[in-house]
C-alpha cells in the first residue's frame, strides 16, 4: 500500500507515565460497543486494566473487575483529528502573528521546525477536544510556508507536551496553492505563483539529495582513510543540516508528506512531486479531490478532508462540498475528516461527520473517518483508532447513538483515565 509506512519512527510513550490516577481494573458492561474494526457489539463488555484494553466482546468474565453499568449507552474509540493546529493557534489569545506560533513565515522552506516545540498545553482547544470526544490529534504547522515543519501526534490531555506526544515526527507539512503565494507577495519574496511553489519545493528536495551525497562521499573517504596505513590529511566534514536531515526521512519513506492542497490542480502537482521524489503522500484539505477521484484512488493516496463548515473565504474553496467525503469513500479512497481546528472548533468533528452522512457519506462506515483512518494516516493505529485488545484505553461513553446529533459525550477516557465527565 502506498500510504503504509516502511520504517518506524521515534514513538513517545505519551500519557502512560503521566499520572498517579489509574482506573486499575474496570468492566464497562451492557453497552453498544462500536469497535470499528470488529463491528458493533450489542450489550457488550469492555475490559480495561490500568491504561490498556484487556478485551472487548460479549459475555466476558468480569471477576476481579469493578463493574460500570453502561446499559443503553454507546461506547466508541476516542476520536482522532488528523490535521489540527490546537495549541499552536491559541484560542482566545487575540488576532495577529504575535499571538500564534503556527507559521514561521520568515522563509518559505522551514522543514527543521517542529510543531511539538510550540504546542501550548493550556490552550482551551484541548478542553474542547476532550468535551467533544477527540482524544488524539495530528498537530501541524500552518500553511504560510511551502514546507512549514514537522507534524507530531498528541493525546489531548496533559500538562507537559512531552508527555502528550506519542509520535514525533509524524510527517512533514507542505503547502500548495494560495496561502504560500500570498505570504510570498506580502513579504516581497518568492513564491508569487504556483510555478514558484513547485520550483522551491523541488529545489529543496534536490538540495537534500545533494546533501546526502556529500555525507556519503565523506563516509566513504573516511572509511578508506581508516583502512589505509598512510598518514592522510584530515577530511573536511560536511556541515550538519537539520532541514535536510528531515527531508531525507521523507525521501527514504520513513515519514509522509502531508500536503495542504485544495484545488484539483494543486493536488495533481503534489502527486507529480511525490512521483518525482518517491515520497509517501497524504492530501490534506482535499477540497476538490472529488474532481480527480480516479487519479487519487489509482495511487492509493489518503485524503484528510476539511474543514467543511467554513465560508468560502478564498478562490480555492469555491467548490467545497460536504459531498466530498462520501464521493471519495465510495471510490475506495481512505478518507479522514478534519476540523482544521481552530478554523472549526475541535468539538465540531463529530458534527461534521454527521452532516457528511446527510450528503452521502456511508453511515455504516462514517466513524472510520475519525477513528481508524486517521490513526493509520498518523501511523499510530497500533495504539488507537479502534477498540481492540492491547490498544490504549482511549474511549468515549455516549448517551445514545454517536451518529445522532442529539446524543452527547458523557465521559471521555484517555489511557484509562476519565479526563472529562458531563456531570
Amino acid at each position: 500500500m502506498l500510504w503504509a509506512y516502511q520504517n518506524d519512527v521515534n514513538c513517545y510513550k505519551g500519557l502512560k507515565h503521566n499520572s498517579t490516577i489509574r482506573l486499575m481494573k474496570y468492566a464497562f458492561t451492557g453497552a453498544n460497543i462500536h469497535t470499528i474494526t470488529g463491528g458493533k457489539i450489542e450489550g457488550g463488555t469492555l475490559l480495561v486494566e490500568d491504561n490498556l484494553i484487556v478485551d472487548v466482546g460479549s459475555n466476558l468474565p468480569t471477576e476481579g473487575y469493578t463493574i460500570i453499568d453502561c446499559a443503553g449507552k454507546h461506547i466508541t474509540p476516542g476520536f482522532i483529528d488528523a490535521h489540527s493546529h490546537v495549541g499552536l493557534f491559541e484560542e482566545g489569545a487575540g488576532p495577529g502573528p504575535a499571538n500564534s506560533d503556527g507559521n514561521e513565515m520568515t522563509a518559505p522552506i522551514t522543514p527543521f521546525l517542529r510543531s511539538m516545540d510550540a504546542i501550548f498545553p493550556e490552550d482551551i482547544g484541548f478542553d474542547d477536544a476532550r468535551k467533544g470526544g477527540v482524544t488524539t490529534m495530528g498537530i501541524t504547522p500552518g500553511s504560510g510556508n511551502l514546507i512549514g515543519g514537522q507534524f507530531c501526534v498528541v493525546k489531548s490531555y496533559g500538562k507537559i507536551v512531552d508527555e502528550m506526544v506519542i509520535r514525533q515526527p509524524a510527517g512533514i507539512k507542505m503547502a500548495l496553492g494560495e496561502n504560500a503565494k500570498r505570504v510570498g507577495v506580502n513579504n516581497n519574496r518568492a513564491p508569487n505563483t504556483r510555478m514558484g511553489n513547485a520550483h522551491l519545493i523541488r529545489e529543496a528536495f534536490y538540495k537534500a539529495i545533494d546533501y546526502q551525497g556529500k555525507w556519503q562521499n565523506y563516509q566513504e573517504k573516511l572509511k578508506k582513510q581508516e583502512l589505509s596505513e598512510e598518514d592522510n590529511k584530515p577530511l573536511d566534514k560536511p556541515d550538519y543540516d537539520l532541514g535536510n536531515e528531515i527531508l531525507l526521512q521523507v525521501l527514504s519513506r520513513q515519514i509522509p508528506v502531508r500536503c495542504h492542497s485544495h484545488r484539483s490542480d494543486d493536488i495533481r502537482t503534489a502527486i507529480r512531486l511525490s512521483e518525482e521524489f518517491g515520497f509517501i503522500l497524504v492530501i490534506d484539505h482535499a477540497t476538490e479531490s472529488h474532481k480527480i477521484k480516479e487519479v487519487i484512488k489509482d495511487r492509493d493516496i489518503p485524503v484528510v478532508v476539511g474543514p467543511l463548515l467554513t465560508s468560502r473565504s478564498k478562490r480555492e474553496l469555491r467548490d467545497r462540498t460536504l459531498k466530498t467525503p462520501g464521493i471519495m469513500m465510495e471510490e475506495g479512497v481512505r478518507v479522514c475528516i478534519t476540523t482544521d481546528a481552530p478554523v472549526i472548533p475541535i468539538f465540531g468533528l463529530r458534527d461534521t461527520v454527521i452532516m457528511a452522512i446527510r450528503e452521502g457519506l456511508p453511515e455504516e462506515r462514517a466513524l472510520e473517518t475519525i477513528t481508524i483512518n486517521p490513526a493509520k494516516v498518523l501511523n499510530v493505529d497500533n495504539r488507537v483508532g479502534s477498540l481492540e485488545k492491547g490498544k490504549d484505553a482511549d474511549f468515549l461513553i455516549f448517551s445514545g447513538d454517536p451518529l445522532d446529533a442529539r446524543s452527547y459525550v458523557e465521559k471521555t477516557f484517555i489511557d484509562g483515565r476519565n479526563v472529562y465527565s458531563l456531570n
